[in-house]
Parts: C-alpha cells; structure tokens; sequence
C-alpha cells in the first residue's frame, strides 16, 4: 500500500497494492494493520454505499457537531473526488484537493473529519463505498455550496445533476464560525 500526501495534513490519497491477473484481481480495501500505521484511522463504525448516474455532482457535505472522517473507495465507474478543509482556525481552512478514484486505478481518499466532501460522477455512473468514523446523524448534516467561488474548485463539469439540497446551499462565508468544525475535530 503507498500513501500520498496531498499537502493538507490528514488528507491523503491511498493506493492499496492490487494483485492481478488475466482472471481478474484481488485488493484490501482497508486493514487496520496497514492504514494504522500509515496514520490512519482504525476504527469506522459505518459502511456507506452510494451509486450516482452521469453529470451528478454531489456536495459539498459535512457533519457538524460530530464529524465524520470518511474512506471513499469507487468500485464502479469514475469520479472527480473533492475534500476541502472547513475547519475553523486551520492554517489550510478553504483549501481544497480535488483526485480523480475509480475502479480503475483503485485509489481511496482518506478525508480527515472537520472537511468537506464531494464529487462529480465523469462519464457513465459510479458506485462508491464509504467507510465512516462516526455515524450518520441527519439532524447534524450540513453542505457547502459545491460552486462556492471563495473555495474554487475547479470541477471538471460546469454544470451538473444537483440535489435540491445541493442546489441551495450557503457558501462557506454565510455559513457561522460556530457551525463549522474546529482543529480540534
């Protein structure tokens, strides 16, 4: 397994070792062995499962006041990958890293808990996993507008299949210092 350091710190993107052959190929997914000592969490209490069809673009979403860090993985299909640092008082705050994961390149982004996360679905549909450090609370989700200019994220569609939810989002200035994780998250 490599990691890769995307240059906001906890935010990294994995690369698990796939051992292939004209049969097909076989991967870990997560070990808490090997990501432990890679940094990364060891414990997830929550396995998500998302499919989304062509030009979805989906985000940016967080958890607050119990964020969760998440392990995307796509197994089918291909996105453009999206975390950005929405923690108060963080020396990397609106500082985003965009990654392209698909089944292809088997890649996994670690996204830290106190970010932002979304994607843009490239091409046909894709079927993600999530795995969660903390469970899914509704009275605690939260979303950044995903064409936020202050963050500028430089997506790979100009438009896209949004959520009603999505399509209204606050910009990350509109959103109150006390509704955004802090370092401590």
């Amino acid at each position: 397994m490599k990691t890769i350091e995307t240059g906001i710190p906890g935010l990294v993107i994995i690369e698990p070792d796939v051992h292939g052959d004209s049969r097909g190929f076989f991967m870990e997914t997560w070990n808490a062995s090997r990501y432990g000592d890679a940094g990364l969490p060891v414990q997830f209490v929550q396995s998500n499962l998302s499919r989304s069809g062509a030009g979805v673009i989906r985000g940016l979403h967080y958890q607050y006041p119990q964020p969760q860090g998440k392990l995307i993985s796509v197994f089918e299909g291909r996105i453009f990958d999206v975390a950005v640092d929405i923690r108060s008082g963080s020396p990397t705050f609106r500082q985003w890293v965009g990654v392209e994961l698909s089944a292809e390149n088997h890649r996994q982004l670690y996204v830290p808990e106190g970010f932002a996360h979304g994607f843009c679905v490239l091409g046909g549909s894709a079927l993600l996993s999530y795995l969660c450090t903390s469970v899914y609370r509704a009275e605690y989700d939260a979303v950044v507008a995903w064409d936020d200019p202050d963050i500028g994220v430089r997506w790979p569609l100009e438009n896209g299949r949004l959520s009603e939810k999505d399509a209204h989002a606050p910009r990350l200035r509109e959103i109150g210092e006390d509704a955004l994780p802090g370092m401590q998250s």
